[in-house]
């Protein structure tokens, strides 16, 4: 993000639709990003660690799910190591693009907050800087919602900005845009998960590299206790 301002958590009310901007940006966002991975080794290594624990275990009938999956790159990063894999986004612009570059990846509108699965359907879900788009004060909601969907003892791997407060972005990728991102600390984050059903099987956070935007960056990996 570019053109971007520090403020206070905004009022859920006030909160910038997200699919607006990523539907209005969604071939540059691609473009732009749809490589990262090969810059960022530390997430590329959990990746592969978390393909590796969740690959045997999904199926068809019980995929692991991008959650926010953008143009479906990280989906396709677990594809490629034996990974069954579906992909949601909000935005349809965003669904558009993952489908037109995984066309093997099955990529399907929807909403975090109501996600269109049974209960206990999911192997897995990786949610990779999207849940920076939802409201603090929904996040709870988003948290138990990705648990009603993992089968028992299922596994989440969230990546989030640090900080705190929130960030409003009038530009993204050299574009118009109106966007709204939660920042959280480590602790805070891990509280949000335990509270939620899961046991943290690891926590951490990096330094950005020196191409990102300057927070740092927190990961999440938990298990779903029955």
């Amino acid at each position: 993000m570019s053109e971007v301002v520090p403020t206070p958590d905004v009022n859920p009310e006030d909160w910038a639709d997200p699919a607006a901007t990523y539907d209005h940006l969604a071939d540059a966002y691609a473009e732009r990003f749809l490589h990262e991975l090969d810059d960022k080794p530390f997430d590329r290594g959990l990746l592969v660690r978390f393909a590796h624990h969740v690959g045997e275990r999904s199926s068809v009938e019980r995929p692991v799910c991008d959650v926010g999956c953008g143009p479906g790159h990280i989906g396709a990063f677990l594809a490629e190591r034996g990974v069954s894999v579906i992909g949601i986004d909000l935005s349809e612009g965003m669904v558009a693009e993952a489908r037109r570059l995984f066309p093997s990846i099955d990529f399907f509108p929807g909403d975090m907050r109501s996600l269109a699965r049974a209960d206990a359907s999911l192997t897995a879900i990786v949610c990779f800087y999207a849940l920076i788009h939802i409201p603090r004060a929904d996040v709870p909601l988003v948290i138990r919602e990705m648990r009603r969907v993992l089968v028992e003892e299922g596994s989440v791997l969230l990546a989030v900005h640090g900080g705190a407060g929130s960030l409003h972005a009038t530009q993204m990728v050299e574009r118009p845009a109106n966007l709204d991102a939660t920042l959280f600390g480590l602790d805070e984050l891990t509280g949000l998960v335990e509270d939620a059903g899961f046991a943290i099987e690891e926590a951490r956070q990096r330094e950005p590299y020196e191409h990102e935007h300057p927070t740092p960056r927190l990961y999440v990996w938990a298990r779903r206790r029955a």
